[in-house]
Order: C-alpha cells, then structure tokens, then sequence
C-alpha cells in the first residue's frame, strides 16, 4: 500500500423514480480495512494532548470541511484529509451502533 489509500468509489443508486422509495448508499471497491478508525483514533488523541475537546473538532471538520478543526500537531490534519468526510461518518455511525445494538 506504500502509505498511500485505495481509493473507494461510493454512490447513491436510486432503487425506484418514486420519492417514497429507500436510495441505497453503498461502496464499490475495497476499502482498507480500519484505516477510518486508526485515523479518528490518531487524530481523537492528537487534539486531546493539544488541549482540545476531540468530539467537538471532529464534528466540527465533519459538518463543515474545514481542515482547521484538526491541530497539525502529530501530522493529524494530513491524516484525517486522507479519507472523505462520509467515510469517518460512516466509521463512527457504524462504531456506534456495534457498540449499541
């Protein structure tokens, strides 16, 4: 993988022209396996010894896309721009509901 990520192609497929049909959002392609997370650990701990509230930054960057959200400090902002804004979305909605269900 030499440092770099798969790309992951992601789309909406509209199941039905009906408004009262369910869009599925899904993935084609492989995606490294937990890199979301690794990253939303690496950059929870990096605002952490900052002095930042990492909830707080990270929905932040996720609402807005705004990189300056994250501090630079432990190269975090570099990281967390490696995957789209959806993918952490996607990390933590599904992190939540493992651990809630």
């Amino acid at each position: 993988m030499g440092g770099q990520l798969q790309a992951v192609e992601r789309r909406v497929i509209t199941m039905n022209n009906n408004i009262n049909e369910t869009q599925y959002f899904g993935r084609t392609g492989k995606e490294p396996e937990n890199e979301a997370k690794r990253i939303l650990i690496s950059v929870s701990t990096a605002l952490r010894e900052k002095g930042y509230n990492p909830v707080n930054q990270i929905v932040g960057y996720i609402l807005s896309g705004d990189p300056t959200y994250i501090t630079s400090y432990l190269n975090a902002r570099a990281m967390i721009r490696k995957l789209e804004r959806d993918e952490l979305l996607e990390e933590l909605v599904k992190d939540y509901l493992d651990r809630n269900e």
